[in-house]
């Protein structure tokens, strides 16, 4: 007769079959690697199956592994389900919530108002993942996942946040480099900063060919920070969104009336947790902050 095993089992297999890693898996779970490793064990002793093929890349489901994550998804969805219900009586928002978003935007506008949301439930804990990459909700990367399109598929609930606007920027202390530039196509041939071609994670970054021909980046970075950062310093010219851009004196615009590119922030949820108290907070508070200061968006 199988013995039966706990919920905490099958979530630190969900865990590790999501992020293919038992140390990053530890870490999102909040336990050793070693008592995870105990769990997986347990979990396979039980079940009598090997769920995992382990190599030295990380652990990779076995068939029986991918038919186990199969319904393990469903009972998690069941438990949300239950958390759901108990969540929209509830008035107390706690536990963890993690937003993933682009580090722009994540750095430069939700890191300092985010405190707020904080401060207003003390018990949330809040980890936010600023990092330019995209989030994988089905594989539980992130709880909330800010991007640049709108995914549309699977058990997702997705909604525009807002447009922005783009424009090229120069260092203000190198004003007199730029002054003469006159229309785009005097950006030919100018030192410039941008993405490395190979990491752009999202087909909305590759910003250069839509301004001019004849750009060819000087320095690249995959951290829009960084870039911003270096064309403070002088180092170039480059794409940088308004809502960072306009509200810093390092920097100029160039060719405000020519060059303006708009993109669209989306933030998205699974299904299963939208109307988790400590997600929904979430949401609200990042959709109303945004709704509040709407006119730093578009220039």
């Amino acid at each position: 007769m199988l013995k039966p095993f706990d919920w905490d089992l099958l979530r630190s297999f969900l865990a590790v079959a999501r992020s293919g890693k038992l140390t990053a898996a530890a870490r999102r779970l909040k336990v050793d690697h070693s008592t995870l490793s105990r769990r997986i064990a347990a979990l396979e002793t039980s079940l009598k199956a090997k769920l995992f093929d382990k190599s030295l890349n990380g652990y990779t489901l076995t068939l029986d592994g991918e038919r186990l994550l199969a319904e393990a998804e469903r009972i998690e969805a069941t438990v949300m389900g239950i958390q759901n219900e108990i969540a929209a009586e509830s008035t107390e928002v706690s536990g963890s919530v993690r937003i993933g978003t682009p580090d722009g935007f994540g750095t430069s506008f939700l890191a300092s108002r985010i405190g707020a949301l904080s401060a207003r439930h003390p018990h949330l804990e809040i980890e936010l993942v600023a990092v330019p990459r995209s989030f994988s909700l089905s594989r539980r990367e992130a709880d909330i996942a800010i991007g640049l399109s709108n995914p549309g598929t699977g058990r997702l609930h997705s909604e525009k946040l807002t447009d922005y606007e783009l424009g090229v920027f120069g260092a203000a202390s190198r004003v007199s480099d730029w002054s003469h530039i006159r229309d785009a196509a005097d950006l030919a041939g100018k030192p410039f900063v941008s993405y490395i071609d190979d990491l752009i994670y999202s087909p909305e970054l590759d910003y250069l060919p839509l301004i001019a021909r004849g750009i060819t980046p000087r320095l690249k970075s995959s951290n829009l920070m960084a870039q911003a950062e270096a064309i403070a310093s002088g180092a170039g010219l480059g794409v940088l969104p308004c809502f960072l851009a306009n509200r810093d004196p390092r920097f100029v615009r160039i060719l405000a009336g020519d060059i303006r590119l708009i993109r669209t922030l989306f933030m998205t949820v699974h299904a299963d947790m939208r109307n988790l108290a400590r997600v929904k907070a979430t949401t609200d508070f990042i959709r109303n902050s945004i709704q509040k200061e709407k006119q730093i968006f578009i220039d």
